[in-house]
């Protein structure tokens, strides 16, 4: 079965800024709470003023700094509980628009973060919810996704159509000031989106071409957004593709890539983005011969010319993920980025609970496998 819940208004195109503060003003709003990070507020500057100038009472919160954890969550929520924001915005990374969808969920529920914790467990959501990405990443602002990490120092994802905000601003002009490293780390991540969903055992032809396209613009526009930061197109075409993967997230969703990538950001507080671009190459080597033709394709849409079998162009595919993630500047091991060996047990043992991403792997993920993997990317 397939089951797509799209966001109820999408706007993509540089400077959509400007049409957003337009509409919130149209659409009669008069307390925004907006969530987004320091460093973007000079960029926001003039968006505030315009608002405020219309008389819209602005509330802003910068709080998010890393990846969220339910403490952090919950000391947001009170903060903001007896301001009654009609409108939750969220401007920023993967992690802000996370929490502002939550934020916007739970303002005006009953139900507790940890009731909500699952596959559509979320009883609804009465604040209108608007998200604008600032970097070419996550998919957040389109998928019914959030993450957290939870007391337990494991990260848990809140999955619900209500999690789809009404509407989404996709402004690529916000993204011209994300730095090189952020800029490798987003676009991997984003890359990862859409090769998980189009190898994954439960893959939908729809979401295939959502999948195919945004693999196809982000291998051949990263490493010049990632070089040259201020060219526009680039960063528009990346900023596409990260949208598209973030459309693959909720019908099909991810996999083993995503599974071995959390312990990473949980343990050692690595950023998801270059958690999933250590370990991709080595996966994609695990998996490629549970699903050779598949694979073959995601060479295709990287770049690759196709060779005389679907197994030879795979490992074609398997060679340019490795050349991209090297020429994006990513570091290409875990001990490059000060991961103990002797963590790789508890690693595995932790990835091994993430079952609701390792059932759509193509091929099983043991313990031992997982173990293995590890070592590979060490």
């Amino acid at each position: 079965m397939l089951k797509i819940n799209f966001p109820g208004k999408l706007v993509f195109g540089n400077g959509v800024l400007t049409q957003l503060a337009e509409d919130i003003v149209a659409q009669g709003c008069r307390t925004v709470l907006i969530m987004t990070i320091k460093p973007l507020l000079g960029a926001l500057r003039d968006f505030f003023v315009h608002l405020e100038g219309e008389g819209v009472r602005l509330l802003v919160d910068t709080a998010i700094e890393q990846e969220p954890s339910f403490a952090d969550f919950k000391t947001i929520l009170e903060q903001y509980r007896t301001a009654q924001p009609d409108t939750v915005i969220g401007i920023g990374g993967g992690s802000v628009l996370d929490v502002a969808k939550l934020v916007a969920a739970q303002l005006n529920n009953n139900q507790s973060l940890e009731e909500i914790v699952g596959n559509g467990l979320l009883h609804g959501r009465s604040i209108r919810l608007i998200c604008a990405p600032s970097t070419a990443g996550t998919g957040s602002e389109v998928s019914p996704n959030a993450i957290l990490v939870d007391d337990d120092n494991q990260k848990k994802g809140i999955i619900s159509p209500f999690l789809v905000p009404d509407a989404v601003y996709v402004d690529p002009l916000l993204t011209l000031g994300v730095p090189p490293a952020i800029t490798a780390a987003t676009g991997l991540d984003a890359l990862t989106h859409c090769l998980e969903a189009y190898t994954n055992k439960f893959s939908q032809p729809f979401i295939d071409m959502y999948a195919i396209e945004g693999m196809r613009l982000i291998s051949a526009n990263l490493v010049e957004a990632v070089k040259n930061g201020e060219n526009e197109q680039a960063r528009s075409e990346v900023a596409m593709g990260s949208m598209l993967g973030g459309f693959c997230l909720g019908p099909v969703n991810t996999a083993a890539v995503h599974a071995l990538s959390y312990p990473l950001g949980s343990l050692f507080h690595l950023p998801h983005g270059l958690s999933n671009a250590l370990l991709l190459p080595y996966i994609m080597e695990f998996n490629y011969t549970a699903a050779p033709k598949k694979y073959a394709e995601v060479a295709i849409a990287l770049g690759c010319s196709r060779q005389d079998s679907d197994e030879e162009t795979a490992r074609g595919g398997i060679a340019k993920a490795r050349e991209l993630i090297r020429d994006c500047g990513i570091p290409a091991r875990l001990r490059d980025v000060n991961i103990p060996r002797e963590a790789i047990p508890q690693m595995a043992e932790d990835a091994l609970k993430i079952t609701r991403l390792l059932i759509n792997n193509p091929r099983e993920v043991t313990l031992q496998d997982a173990i293995t993997l590890y070592h590979a990317a060490y």
